[in-house]
């Protein structure tokens, strides 16, 4: 670790992990990587996004200047922080039980895409509020993953998944992926 680079406690397939490494990248922060198990600890990294915004404004913005966008940035990042990927974590499939997991974050999750996709058709541009990338479309390219690792089917929601290719495309999208990263095991590796 190099004094006075920034850490991110990491772990690879952590949503929220994925989330800042994105910030990260697009706002061109070099940083190192401190792995994590989220078996023992874990947590929300949206207040990270932000800070990150308010005292790296550029290259990249994250929040809109106009307080609408912004507010709608706010609303898609939190549905799907709060509203749909929480319920699929480990804690939650624990307690739902092994039976029933794959079908309970199955049900989550589209319920939680039925909602995203009804306001992206209000928001939408090339990004999910118009055509700057956002904090939103942070949230969304993680949470896709996630859908298709719980086989969901993602036809429903044609927004969702034309926005998730745009963004995949885009390099701090690729390098913050989790088959990309320093903990990542040899056989998931990219």
């Amino acid at each position: 670790m190099q004094a006075g680079k920034p850490v991110l406690y990491s772990f690879f397939r952590s949503s929220c992990s994925w989330r800042v490494r994105i910030a990260l990248a697009l706002k061109e922060i070099d940083y190192d990587t401190f792995p994590i198990s989220l078996i023992k600890d874990g947590g929300q990294q949206l207040a990270i996004i932000e800070y990150l915004e308010e005292t790296r404004p550029t290259p990249v913005r994250l929040l809109p200047q106009d307080p609408k966008k912004r507010a709608s940035v706010r609303l898609i990042s939190d549905l799907i922080a709060s509203g749909i990927q929480p319920l699929q974590n480990l804690s939650v499939l624990k307690k739902v039980g092994q039976e029933a997991q794959l079908t309970w974050a199955q049900e989550v999750i589209s319920s939680g895409f039925e909602a995203l996709e009804h306001i992206l058709q209000s928001t939408a541009g090339k990004y999910c509020v118009g055509n700057e990338i956002s904090m939103a479309d942070l949230c969304l390219v993680p949470q896709v993953a996630n859908a298709q690792k719980f086989k969901v089917d993602l036809s429903p929601y044609p927004i969702i998944n034309r926005i998730n290719k745009t963004l995949l495309a885009m390099e701090a999208f690729q390098v913050s992926h989790p088959s990309r990263q320093p903990d990542t095991p040899p056989e998931l590796r990219a």
